[in-house]
């Protein structure tokens, strides 16, 4: 539904007539339907609206049912205990509760395998806080964990952890299935414990009888399972009910038994190839056995009759507190196997909480008593030689045969139908393109049919694999991984303070959480370093593909809610009264009427910003009142955006609704930025009659790929903005007003920059151009040319900014900077000024070429002779405007356009605009004549220093 992204009709449901269509259902009961839909917001989905206090609408096609799914018509079905608990406890169970026992208990102790246990419990249980709080904050959808911490962690990070745990459960499938497989040749087989003489034929050699029972136990599986979730949930309760009768039967079996018995080895015990007829003892309980068994044997233990205690007789590997924590800890980390069943819960958010929680306490129990009762009644001996005792001292031995056949079968079907489960969500959510199509296809009941031949096909091959033993270490570690990311969605949805993350389970916080995501990946690295970090480095390269894929998904992202917890926190602590010249950055707000002739100099102007606040500010004519249906800027806004993130450039967006556009900027200037973070410059656009090119349309943008492989494509979204100026077409606004709003500036203490001829820049002419070009900086008000001997503010900017664009690369490795220097052949020592500005440059760490013009180059024709040049005036208004002739501008313009034939860039004074308004036009036009035919020119007025010579 609202995850298609398909825009859909509506239909209303009155919820307090909800029986007229068969439904007794409460209000509550609607919850799973439409808080998915919220997520449509972001996808084009009609969103519920409340069209009275007690009428909600609800996307076409989907009827009120509670056993349905917002996300397809999954029929659920499954309770607390036949979806969540069962599965769980028998994932818990596993292997370990009939098979390896005897071998922890033998070789930790009873004392440290408490130990073991409880800690091995402690993180899981953590673990499971967090899955209660996440599970209980909204409805939770088909795919379990990977659902949780995709819609919690955004898709990128969710996408890749949901492979790696749909890759572990194909490989604990296997693993199991291989359990059963044992299980069945170790006492069927030729030479079994059951059979003795002649039994099922088992080719050692070549292991394809072994993969043919195996074969056929996955297919049994795979029958279950097709059939659907609620045969599963029928089948996991008789299983775990069978389960249970088979731990009591060897309870009551220790308790029954107090003689003395002897057991010999199992025939896969080949520590003893000379002494076959050996047996170990059962004591039945005994005092004394419980005290040789409660300290561990890794050290420097003297046996009679075992060689050494060290080793894992069916591995030959030595033991260690390490080696057996991993053991222990592998076999108990099925938690997630009712989570993965949440599509078909009825209702997920009460079985999720409650089934995982009894399963972690029952398990926990059930594998305490037998430590203690097989501690206290075996040999050490026979713990550790022969991990199958429990048949032989069982009263039947039958019932544990059929324990093991239950857990591991089980275990095999959990893996095998909740893997199911997270491929159809993969696939539903398109993360990784149509390659998981298939895995969509469901029967009319909302079994995926497709996604579970899928899995079983996979698990098929997989146990192709001679040694399952090889991927048992990294299917753990996805486990762990899985587990140690809801931890830490957990963690940062409550340190982000989000006020929609209020979850009914209440026992949970980041601290327990934090703790959790430790343990986890603790454990990771104690199984085995080398699968965690090639694991880690698997997610990363995953998350970073997902990430280049650009997905457009609204789930909400984590990372949104941190960042703007922890923006707001330090902007908070950014106070503007302790800010220093040393640190200055360019915060620019760029005015852009029209975007589609502006491109360059967008481009640009991100380029110049230097790691500071970049806004493109845009106003609108009009007023709300105009508009008494919708806010016109509403619409706009989304439009902005979309240019923001095809231009790949590092820019907020303000759009303001004024009288005109002097209102507008006044608006933008005042509201633009927050806290300690405001803009102080401001820059506009040239005002003059050049004929506008669209070059947003013609623009190519490049977009690397995830291994260097870059593509470049035109823009698609000119059409969204109204089109460039005709020439000679009716402008935005008057000469008066565009040169009023460079005043207003001004006095409202900004820097302004205004910027000509960007049409003609080209960045791509620069990188590839073979000689060196210029960035040409001209530090003197040519309206005030008495005063060329001196540097203000405005200059000390030029130079700053000069600087900065020669600091981005591709401008840097292309462009020399060059600071022109006026002298006066008559009465100046042009070298001691062209020394004393190389000093000033080399104080302020600026690294440019200092070019000498004599002030006769220019033409006779102007009226540089009103101008004393050779006296001083110490006392002059250096950034003011004084009117000059236009002989005197055209030979100036002469003198720059001579020296920038190679000039990629050129940066010029700009003085105040006059008082007299009467002067305003002929003020811009002087601007006008000054930059006529120049490169891309820059004229700048600065207000403050920005620059520093102190460390």
């Amino acid at each position: 539904m609202a995850s298609n992204g398909n825009a859909e009709t509506s239909r209303l449901v009155n919820v307090e007539s909800a029986e007229v269509y068969g439904c007794e259902e409460r209000l509550s009961d609607l919850s799973g339907s439409l808080a998915n839909a919220s997520e449509s917001q972001g996808t084009g989905d009609s969103v519920p609206l409340i069209q009275s206090p007690m009428v909600w609408r609800l996307p076409r096609g989907m009827s009120y049912n509670p056993k349905h799914t917002s996300s397809g018509d999954m029929i659920r079905t499954l309770g607390t205990f036949a979806g969540v608990f069962c599965p769980v406890a028998l994932a818990q169970f596993s292997t370990m509760l009939f098979l390896r026992t005897g071998m922890i208990v033998g070789q930790s102790g009873i004392l440290l395998t408490t130990v073991m246990m409880v800690l091995a419990y402690l993180i899981l249980l953590l673990t499971v806080f967090s899955i209660c709080a996440i599970s209980t904050n909204g409805a939770v959808e088909g795919g379990g964990a990977y659902y949780m911490i995709s819609r919690a962690l955004g898709p990128e990070f969710g996408g890749s952890i949901g492979l790696l745990i749909y890759v572990a459960n194909i490989f604990s499938c296997a693993l199991y299935v291989a359990g059963f497989t044992e299980a069945i040749l170790d006492n069927f087989s030729t030479g079994g414990s059951v059979t003795m003489g002649t039994g099922l034929p088992a080719d050692c050699a070549g292991c394809w009888w072994r993969y043919l029972y195996s074969s056929v136990v996955l297919l049994l599986c795979l029958l279950v399972c097709i059939v659907g979730g609620s045969l599963f949930g029928k089948t996991q309760v008789v299983i775990v009910l069978i389960t249970i009768v088979c731990t009591l039967s060897a309870y009551i079996s220790v308790f029954a038994k107090s003689k003395v018995i002897n057991i010999g080895i199992p025939k896969d015990n080949h520590r003893f190839p000379n002494n076959t007829n050996l047996t170990f003892q059962y004591t039945g309980l005994s005092a004394h056995t419980f005290h040789e068994n409660t300290l561990d044997s890794y050290t420097n233990y003297e046996g009679k009759k075992v060689p050494s205690f060290q080793e894992d007789y069916s591995t030959n590997n030595q033991m260690n507190f390490t080696a057996m924590f991993a053991i222990l800890f592998s076999s108990v980390t099925g938690i997630m196997n009712g989570a993965n069943m949440s599509g078909e819960l009825k209702d997920p958010s009460k079985s999720i909480p409650k089934g995982t929680l009894g399963a972690i306490f029952f398990t926990f129990t059930t594998y305490m008593i037998l430590f203690i009762l097989i501690g206290g009644s075996c040999s050490r001996d026979l713990l550790i030689n022969n991990y199958l005792f429990l048949q032989d001292i069982n009263l039947w031995n039958g019932m544990v045969l059929i324990g093991i056949f239950a857990t591991t079968l089980s275990a095999a079907l959990g893996n095998l139908i909740g893997g199911s489960r997270i491929l159809e969500a993969l696939a539903n959510d398109q993360l990784f393109g149509r390659i998981l199509n298939p895995a969509t296809k469901t029967t009319k009941g909302g079994n995926p049919y497709m996604a579970v031949l899928i899995t079983w096909f996979l698990v098929q091959l997989v146990m192709l694999v001679g040694s399952l033993n090889i991927i048992a270490q990294p299917t753990t570690v996805f486990f762990l991984l899985a587990y140690a990311s809801v931890n830490l969605a957990c963690a940062a949805l409550d340190l982000a303070s989000a006020p929609n993350f209020r979850p009914t389970f209440r026992f949970y916080s980041w601290h327990l959480s934090l703790v959790g995501l430790v343990g986890c990946l603790i454990m990771c690295f104690l199984i085995s370093v080398v699968y965690s970090s090639v694991t880690i480095i698997f997610m990363l390269i995953m998350i970073i593909g997902l990430h280049f894929r650009a997905l457009p998904f609204q789930w909400g992202s984590i990372s949104q809610a941190l960042i703007f917890h922890q923006v707001r926190k330090y902007l908070l602590m950014l106070d503007i009264r302790k800010a220093h010249v040393k640190y200055w950055r360019p915060h620019i707000l760029l005015m852009v009427s029209r975007p589609r002739q502006s491109s360059e100099l967008i481009d640009f102007i991100n380029d110049i910003k230097k790691g500071g606040l970049y806004v493109l500010g845009h106003v609108r004519v009009g007023h709300l009142d105009d508009h008494p249906d919708k806010d016109p800027i509403h619409e706009e806004f989304p439009k902005w955006l979309k240019l923001v993130d095809t231009m790949q450039i590092k820019a907020f967006v303000e759009l303001s609704l004024a009288r005109t556009v002097c209102d507008g900027l006044h608006q933008l200037i005042r509201s633009t930025g927050l806290g300690g973070m405001k803009i102080n410059t401001v820059c506009l656009g040239f005002y003059d009659n050049s004929q506008a090119v669209d070059v947003l349309s013609k623009r190519q943008v490049s977009k690397r790929g995830l291994f260097g492989k870059s593509e470049s494509r035109k823009l698609e979204i000119g059409e969204h903005f109204r089109g460039i100026r005709l020439q000679g077409g009716m402008k935005d606004l008057t000469a008066r007003e565009y040169v009023k709003m460079v005043a207003d500036s001004l006095k409202m203490h900004k820097n302004v920059l205004l910027c000509r001829h960007f049409n003609m820049l080209d960045k791509n002419y620069i990188k590839s151009s073979k000689g060196n070009l210029f960035i040409d900086v001209w530090p003197v008000n040519f309206f005030r040319p008495e005063t060329a001997s001196y540097f203000d503010n405005t200059c000390l900017f030029l130079l700053q900014l000069s600087c900065i664009i020669n600091m981005v690369p591709g401008w840097k490795s292309k462009t020399t900077l060059r600071v022109f220097l006026f002298v006066n052949a008559n009465t100046d020592n042009a070298l001691k000024k062209e020394q004393k500005l190389e000093t000033y440059l080399r104080q302020l760490r600026i690294l440019a070429k200092i070019q000498t013009v004599p002030w006769k180059s220019i033409e006779k024709g102007s009226d540089l002779n009103e101008f004393d040049i050779s006296v001083n005036y110490p006392d002059c208004q250096m950034q003011e405007y004084n009117r000059v002739s236009d002989a005197f501008l055209t030979a100036v313009n002469a003198t720059i356009k001579s020296a920038s034939q190679r000039t990629a860039l050129t940066f010029l004074y700009l003085p105040r605009p006059p008082k007299d308004s009467s002067q305003l036009e002929t003020y811009l036009e002087q601007l006008t004549s000054l930059s006529v035919d120049l490169p891309p020119t820059v004229f700048v007025h600065g207000l403050h220093p920005v620059t520093s010579t102190t460390l």
